[in-house]
């Protein structure tokens, strides 16, 4: 007769694989948005200095991430009630549609066009950014943070490759007649294109959200739940400090005197802290619990800002890094907390986004009265907020 096993001894058992094939377009498409986004809607600024409103460079940013605000409630409303893969699909068709106004109106110097092309943008990504809890919702909860962290990894890999033909889109704007960053817009409406293409071919692997039980929450119910606000505290304050930094940053840079290749090379660093080391940051945190996330990235967001009052371009680069890092450890732990909760999503989302839009208005006023440095110190600050989330995570 065996012996019995005991739970100390038992061996572990394995974690599942995650489902890489059926999640494969899900996770191109991903990185395609956000190749567009680093070609577009993150050199905003400079458009709106090229078109002789310097003093509104905050204005694009605004206006995206208020029109997320409103939009990510109703694609999560939408994805509630048909399916992740018609409201994503909806949202790149919506982002490609926004591209190429913006693309229209910044060439033919109609900036009223280029703002409706922005607008548009920020639409677009308030239904795309909920990629994340389609992958999450794929696999079991202790992998949750690992499927994150790969679709963070290949969004990376898109911002990387649309860095890596920076020369290419310089060439087109020549062609064209106008600058890379006006150019930059076409290209990111292209490649939004390809991304909704994408949607048709994939095949969710979760049962519809409607279907499961915490779909069936009201919005106040939902945030109701144990560790639901003081998540919705961490996300909206990640996002709203990465944003309006990394939308102003790279106007400090032009000041500095900074040319197209080395702003671009800014926001690869950046992109890169944001999505490149999910493969390490998910796992983690699938490991250690989400209070790893929020503190570590409360401390790595305030050192951010506090690095980007050092003189010298080279430290702008450090800063931005930090800045995409300590992101990442927020989100990470963030989404796979809210992952339980679809009727939070996309009002957590528009949180998140009503915070950005009020940084870069308010940032670029401050920038323009105060300078930079008043901005970075205040964002050193706030960014302690997330701790709060970390003292009352479970």
């Amino acid at each position: 007769m065996p012996l019995p096993v005991s739970a100390e001894t038992r061996p572990p058992v394995a974690a599942p694989a995650l489902p890489l094939g059926r999640l494969a377009p899900l996770y191109v498409a991903q990185a395609l948005a956000t190749g567009a986004t680093t070609v577009s809607t993150v050199l905003a600024s400079l458009i709106m200095s090229g078109l002789g409103r310097e003093s509104l460079s905050g204005l694009p940013s605004t206006l995206i991430s208020t029109s997320a605000a409103l939009s990510a409630g109703l694609f999560g409303a939408l994805m509630l009630r048909s399916g992740r893969r018609l409201g994503l699909g909806l949202a790149f068709m919506l982002g490609a549609c926004g591209a190429a106004l913006g693309f229209l109106g910044a060439r033919a110097g109609i900036t009223p066009l280029f703002l409706l092309g922005a607008a548009l943008m920020g639409g677009a990504q308030g239904g795309y950014q909920q990629a994340r809890y389609a992958a999450a919702e794929s696999v079991p909860d202790a992998r949750r943070g690992t499927a994150l962290g790969l679709l963070m990894l290949m969004s990376v890999l898109g911002a990387f490759l649309m860095t890596g033909f920076s020369g290419a889109v310089e060439g087109l704007g020549a062609r064209l007649g106008t600058s890379a960053e006006v150019a930059g817009w076409l290209v990111g409406g292209g490649l939004l294109g390809l991304a909704a293409l994408l949607m048709g071919l994939w095949t969710p692997v979760a049962p519809p959200v409607r279907a499961r039980a915490g779909a069936r929450l009201s919005v106040r119910d939902a945030f109701a739940m144990p560790g639901v606000r003081s998540t919705a505290l961490a996300l909206a304050t990640a996002q709203g400090l990465m944003v309006t930094l990394m939308s102003l940053t790279p106007l400090r840079a032009h000041h500095l005197g900074m040319e197209h290749g080395s702003v671009a090379a800014l926001i690869s660093g950046h992109i890169a802290g944001m999505f490149g080391f999910g493969w390490l940051t998910g796992p983690l945190i699938d490991r250690l619990g989400l209070r790893v996330g929020y503190v570590g990235g409360a401390l790595l967001l305030m050192a951010a800002a506090l690095t980007a009052l050092l003189p010298g371009a080279a430290w702008l680069g450090v800063s931005m890094f930090l800045l995409g890092l300590g992101w990442n450890l927020v989100f990470v732990a963030g989404s796979k907390a809210l992952s339980r909760f679809p009727a939070a999503q996309g009002v957590t989302d528009g949180l998140g986004y009503i915070t950005a839009g009020a940084g870069t208005l308010l940032g670029g006023l401050i920038i323009a009265r105060a300078g930079f440095p008043v901005l970075a110190s205040a964002c050193a600050v706030l960014a302690l907020l997330p701790l709060v989330s970390a003292w009352r995570s479970r």
